[in-house]
């Protein structure tokens, strides 16, 4: 059994980490569109849950040299971003609304 990773093996563990940051933004998109208002700790409590578990998934990546320490972090930025953005948009709806 080879222990070679492959460079295909680390853009799919990239691809795969990408496709879980992508859902949590869906997931937080239609929570903040449909259940829960920002300030509720249901919301915290599923963005903290979601934000764990992917941070774990690439912590995992990185050991295994799928993905370096600088992608993994550039990942969880630019959700962290996404995130801050889609809070923003959400709020700034509601107040146009109210």
């Amino acid at each position: 059994m080879s222990t070679e990773i492959l460079p295909e093996q680390c853009e799919k563990a990239y691809a795969l980490l990408k496709e879980d940051a992508e859902k949590i933004v869906k997931l937080i998109e239609v929570q903040m569109k449909n259940l829960t208002m920002p300030q509720c700790p249901l919301y915290e409590e599923v963005l903290d849950t979601q934000m764990f578990g992917l941070s774990r998934e690439i912590d995992f990546a990185i050991r295994l040299n799928l993905v370096s320490d600088d992608e993994g972090k550039m990942l969880l930025t630019q959700l962290e971003q996404q995130l801050s953005a889609l809070h923003e948009a959400t709020m700034r709806a509601r107040e146009n609304n109210a």
